[in-house]
């Protein structure tokens, strides 16, 4: 597995909106959740989810842009992207687009790989990330289940630690509503502490 970074360069940390951060381990349920906090926050202007670019399908759980390697990396050369990284044989970004609502003042929620939250830390002035994981024996049934080639070794994947600096860890291995929930007030930046 390949995991590089590169950020846009900034002089000076962009803000005064929001960037949530969601990392966690494949199999975790980051897609769910995300999914019905956005379903939750919809009417919220303020709030943004932006459509990460892969270059891989999109799932029927993720809804990113779908862009083939050439297309990613003329997007890359056009300056199309904050930020963008390498995980699991494929390439993965987020539209340079969140820099103006963050800069507007909005909250802006994405799911990112752990490797790039130092350097998303540095360029952003109001940064929280939120891992969400589940037990061991939940990931290994998960990934099982979604069947799906490019999550690779499913033991390799259940050996990676998260490894991140979160300021707020949501185990999900129950009610997934009760844990969208959870995601809703942290991104709506209410007490999350129960």
């Amino acid at each position: 597995m390949s995991e590089t970074l590169t950020a846009s360069e900034q002089t000076d940390a962009i803000g005064p909106g929001r960037l949530i951060l969601v990392v966690g381990p494949s199999g975790a349920g980051k897609d769910t959740l995300l999914g019905l906090a956005r379903a939750a926050c919809v009417e919220d202007s303020n709030i943004v989810f932006p459509r990460r670019v892969v270059t891989r399908v999109a799932s029927a759980a993720e809804d990113n842009i779908a862009m083939s390697t050439d297309e990613f990396r003329r997007a890359l050369d056009h300056g199309d992207f904050a930020v963008h990284w390498e995980a699991h044989g494929h390439a993965y970004a987020l539209p340079v687009e969140i820099n103006d609502d963050i800069r507007a003042g909005r909250t802006v929620v994405a799911n990112v790989s752990r490797t790039v939250l130092d350097d998303l830390r540095r360029a952003y002035a109001n940064v929280v990330v939120v891992a969400i994981t589940a037990p061991p024996e939940v990931l290994a049934e998960r990934l099982a289940a979604r069947a799906r080639v490019s999550d690779g070794n499913i033991s390799e994947r259940l050996d990676r630690s998260v490894g991140a600096s979160a300021d707020v860890t949501i185990v999900n291995a129950g009610s997934a509503e009760y844990h969208g929930r959870h995601l809703v007030r942290v991104i709506r930046n209410e007490c999350w502490h129960e």
